[in-house]
């Protein structure tokens, strides 16, 4: 049996730099017009790694909506807190390469009212796959119990290649609320 993450990871790397530009302007459009995107005003949202989705559309367009967006930061004993990030923010990297704010204020998780997270691989109940450090389903542990979706909702973003037919969730995996990738809609649905 293929494993799922490393199948997802080669079919992003593969994309050319072209059709990753171009599936992620039409993946933000879509969380930008989202009824979840809308109705926030606290807004988690991750800088993009080399061949993520870039996100940086959605970031912008929140700062012009006068929403806040906070971001992951790492820390010690593999915790994640978010972080505000401005448009005068300076960046640093982590020790994964990843970039994050050297300054701004904290938000707790449950505040957040929407969350774009980053996704290696999905499937059609929504299951995800990370990178493998857990640091998502360890943040939000609190929604894997809840009996209704409350907040903060779990929108992963996915090029439509890195969708895989199943993923077995591990007990502590959390679900995402939708996914929204660069799949072709039908042609009743709004986005």
């Amino acid at each position: 049996m293929k494993d799922p993450r490393a199948t997802a990871l080669r079919a992003r790397r593969e994309m050319h730099p072209d059709a990753r530009r171009s599936a992620s302007a039409t993946i933000c459009q879509r969380v930008i017009r989202s009824r979840e995107f809308s109705s926030s005003r606290f807004v988690g949202c991750f800088l993009p790694m080399d061949d993520e989705v870039d996100t940086r559309d959605v970031i912008e367009r929140a700062w012009r909506a006068n929403k806040r967006i906070f971001v992951p930061v790492l820390r010690a004993g593999h915790k994640m807190s978010f972080r505000e990030i401005r448009p005068e923010s300076t960046l640093e990297q982590n020790w994964y390469g990843i970039w994050e704010p050297a300054s701004g204020d904290f938000i707790p998780p449950r505040n957040l009212d929407i969350v774009v997270t980053p996704t290696v691989a999905y499937d059609v109940e929504n299951n995800r796959i990370g990178m493998g450090s857990g640091y998502y389903d360890r943040c939000f542990s609190f929604l894997r119990h809840r009996k209704h979706w409350f907040r903060p909702k779990l929108v992963g973003v996915a090029f439509e290649c890195q969708k895989v037919e199943k993923i077995t969730p591990n007990a502590w995996d959390i679900r995402l609320y939708r996914v929204i990738s660069d799949a072709p809609l039908p042609p009743d649905a709004a986005g």
